[in-house]
């Protein structure tokens, strides 16, 4: 389970606190049931569902500010057609269980290895004041001033995982690039590991027994039973919204900063501080030249003493016999007036018949295609003279046109690329051309 919090510091420290997103699943679809219409969801994983569930919460507070200016979350921007965040509003993103990938891949130390007792981390729950991280996260300024998520593999880069051609872990690297884990964890007897797989072109797991099983902070891609999944790992996701933030491409045509969360909050279960620094921003250090509001976000990372009843680790505590296998069905909960929630089934609403693949009854409320509908509906209804630049731009059609057109985003996006994530795997155009 996932969720994001919007915090809001009030006068007299006051904090407010309230659950905006949530999101459950633990599915993707593979490649062969991908659409290039936009309607299915790709990535059922409850970090992703939370995530595009705070999209179409965005998007309703951001047609609240175009159409009433009031009683929402943004002001007026100094850019034109563009809007700010307040500045005593930031969010926090709780998960359950530490994002699949490279922040799974956690070293056991046999006397420390138990759930809910963090492996060494200078970081506590409480700040040197003895706040709560909350009102921490509320009181500090705003360190800032994000939907391509989803990775695919076209038929040339397809990659055999019986390949004779193994490549090993690099145990010499420089501090930035290593593969192989610091000095801090030489006690570990062996690694937590993900089932999510190296990509084409990045360093590959050796599979050697113990803390050598897998390659650290390589980019991932999750797995799948059978037909291939065409996801990167929720670690790799994750790191790139500390890059260009949380509201995706179509949306920084009326932001004129992105959307960082201020705070990562990790459930009970097993737990590394130096593995989620690694997985969610230290891999993206070496990033350089951003557009003009893009940074690195070196997110505060946390874990709570607090146990998704629901979870794996708690139910297989409750009986260790006990097999379980990943859900097709995935919940999102936006707060939204209208139909805040949606079930899906394998990337479709559920109770959706093969029959009915293809008709708009058939959507979840966060596929591509309903978010997409939903930005489109906001800009007709803004008067030429107030849309920005870049919705001035002419022959603005598809979907693939909307993202391209979110310049300094995309600028960002291939400065990440080029500099940290040279080998993400991305959907190619023609899925992308639904208008």
């Amino acid at each position: 389970m996932a969720a994001i919090i919007q915090v809001e510091s009030g006068e007299d420290t006051k904090v407010s606190k309230q659950v905006v997103a949530m999101g459950t699943g633990t599915k993707c679809i593979g490649q062969s049931k991908l659409r290039k219409t936009g309607d299915v969801i790709q990535d059922s994983h409850a970090e992703i569902i939370a995530k595009r569930s705070f999209q179409r919460y965005l998007l309703q507070q951001l047609s609240l500010a175009v159409s009433e200016g009031k009683n929402c979350l943004f002001i007026p921007g100094t850019e034109k057609g563009k809007w700010m965040l307040r500045p005593e509003i930031s969010f926090v993103f709780f998960t359950s269980h530490t994002p699949c990938g490279d922040a799974s891949i956690i070293p056991v130390i046999s006397h420390m290895d138990q759930l809910g007792h963090p492996l060494p981390s200078d970081t506590a729950e409480k700040d040197h004041g003895g706040n709560s991280v909350l009102e921490s996260c509320a009181t500090h300024k705003r360190r800032a001033r994000s939907e391509d998520d989803i990775g695919f593999i076209s038929k040339k880069m397809k990659h055999s995982e019986e390949s004779d051609e193994t490549l090993t872990r690099v145990e010499n690297c420089d501090e930035e690039n290593s593969h192989a884990f610091p000095s801090t964890c030489q006690e570990a007897l062996d690694v937590h590991r993900t089932g999510a797989k190296s990509v084409p072109g990045e360093l590959q797991d050796s599979y050697s027994p113990g803390v050598n099983y897998h390659t650290v902070g390589v980019l991932r891609i999750k797995p799948g039973r059978g037909d291939r999944t065409m996801s990167m790992s929720c670690s790799d996701k994750m790191a790139r919204w500390n890059v260009l933030g949380c509201q995706g491409a179509l949306l920084m045509h009326f932001l004129q900063q992105p959307i960082y969360l201020s705070a990562v909050v990790v459930g009970k279960c097993p737990f590394s501080q130096e593995a989620m620094e690694r997985a969610l921003y230290s891999r993206c250090q070496k990033v350089k030249s951003l557009p003009n509001a893009f940074m690195l976000n070196k997110v505060h990372i946390i874990q709570s003493d607090l146990q998704f009843q629901h979870g794996r680790d708690a139910l297989t505590k409750m009986d260790v016999t006990r097999k379980l296998v990943p859900c097709g069905a995935a919940i999102s909960w936006s707060a939204v007036p209208h139909h805040p929630l949606d079930v899906t089934a394998n990337g479709y609403k559920q109770g959706t018949t093969k029959k009915a693949i293809g008709s708009p009854q058939c959507r979840s409320r966060i596929c591509k295609a309903e978010l997409f509908n939903a930005f489109q509906e906001m800009v007709q209804r803004l008067p030429e003279e107030q849309r920005s630049e870049s919705l001035s731009s002419q022959g603005l059609k598809t979907y693939w046109d909307y993202k391209e057109a979110a310049v300094s985003y995309q600028k960002a996006w291939k400065c990440l690329r080029e500099q940290a994530f040279t080998s993400w795997l991305q959907t190619p155009r023609d899925f992308l051309l639904f208008s």
